[in-house]
Parts: C-alpha cells; sequence; structure tokens
C-alpha cells in the first residue's frame, strides 16, 4: 500500500484519542527511495526499507494493526483537518445527522483528535477559503446524508447503537473520504463552539435516548 499510494496511516485496531496512530510515507530523493514515519511529535527517516519496517514494526508493540490509504487532507492555514458528522437515533428512532464540526490538528501533530491538542472549529470557518458559500451548503449536506446512511446500515446490522460519529476528510477535489466510524463518539466537543445549538440538540437527543433505555428495562 505504501509503494501505491506513497502515504499511508497505520493505526492501532482499537485506540482511543489517536494513541498509536502513525503516518508513514515514502519519497525520492536524488533518484533513491526514502522511507519516514511519525508517531505523536517524532519522525523517524531511513534509506531502505527494511530498517524501516524493523522500526515500525517495533514501534506496533506487538499489538493488532490496520493500514489506511493516507489522504492529502484541506488545510486551514498549514494545518491538517477533518470534519466529525455527529448522527444520532432521533425520539422518533429515525437516524439523523445532529451536528457537524471541524476538527484542527494541532501544530506538528499528524492526529486532530481533541485529546490529542485538535482544535474544534466551526466546519464554515474553515471550508470559506476553499469554496463558494453555494459549494458549502452541498458539502455540508453531502456530509449529514452520508452520516445517516451510516447510521442506518449500523442499525440494520442490529448492533444496538444510538449515536455515531464519523470522521471525514476532504481531499483538495472536495471528495470526502471517511477516516473511521466511532461508536462512542465524544458530544462534549461540540460545546467548544461559539454557537450552542448543536450542542443543545446532541444532549437533547443524547439524553431522549437514556431515558428510552431506563423506561424499556
Amino acid at each position: 500500500m505504501l509503494h501505491k499510494y506513497g502515504m499511508v496511516y497505520v493505526k492501532p485496531e482499537r485506540g482511543t484519542y489517536g494513541n498509536g496512530v502513525m503516518r508513514v510515507e515514502q519519497s525520492a530523493q536524488s533518484g533513491a527511495v526514502a522511507y519516514k514515519y511519525q508517531s505523536g511529535v517524532k519522525i523517524k527517516t531511513f534509506g531502505a526499507f527494511e530498517p524501516f519496517y524493523t522500526s515500525l514494526n517495533k514501534a506496533t508493540r506487538g499489538r493488532s494493526y490496520l493500514i489506511q490509504r493516507g489522504i492529502a487532507l484541506l488545510k486551514h492555514g498549514d494545518l491538517r483537518f477533518d470534519i466529525r458528522v455527529m448522527v444520532q437515533l432521533s425520539p422518533q428512532g429515525k437516524w439523523e445527522t445532529t451536528g457537524l464540526i471541524g476538527r484542527v490538528a494541532a501544530r506538528g501533530k499528524i492526529v486532530t483528535n481533541y485529546h490529542s491538542g485538535g482544535k474544534p472549529t466551526a466546519v464554515g470557518k474553515l471550508l470559506a477559503p476553499h469554496m463558494s458559500p453555494g459549494l458549502q451548503a452541498q458539502v455540508m449536506k453531502r456530509l449529514s446524508r452520508l452520516g445517516e446512511d451510516i447510521g442506518r446500515f449500523y442499525h440494520k446490522k442490529g448492533r444496538g447503537f444510538t449515536q455515531l460519529g464519523v470522521d471525514v476528510g476532504l481531499d483538495r477535489n472536495m471528495t470526502p473520504w471517511i477516516i473511521e466510524v466511532n461508536t462512542n463518539p465524544d458530544p462534549y466537543i461540540f460545546n467548544q463552539l461559539a454557537d450552542k445549538s448543536m450542542y443543545r440538540k446532541v444532549m437533547a437527543y443524547r439524553r431522549a435516548q437514556k431515558n428510552k433505555k431506563k423506561a424499556s428495562r
């Protein structure tokens, strides 16, 4: 995958807050291929594949990891960002996107997670330098629909989830890429926005589902 895409992310199969995620790249320098990977803020560079692989394998500490194609994400200034799509089962039993929030990576970091220093930011502020207001509305509508489609898919599988956090990255062509689906998303990041309307809705739906579970016991 690294040879095919040039950049991949190596992620723990089970993990939280972006811990253990590594960004891996290969590049041609003066005709020679170099390899590097970043974990946290530390970057290691190698002139050959074997020592690179040995070091990377050691960094996994025997845990199960997956490899994911890397995407050149849109940036806010010079910092990467992605978008969290919060989708919840409404009190009426319908999957609904209740919040969209941008997450800007901390300087020097490869992940956007709030607990790893990522900054929750209004989506409109992040998209404005890259597109017109009309295209912004289209992109946000598409993301909302994507979240609801994923919610219905999970519900169809009968897993009993009532809320999901879909992390989506946009590339330079405004194509959305699903980074991951969180089955226990943090609702409190929406409280970091100046506009509290999404936070209030997210929490209202969350309380409604908790009350519904209590009533069914």
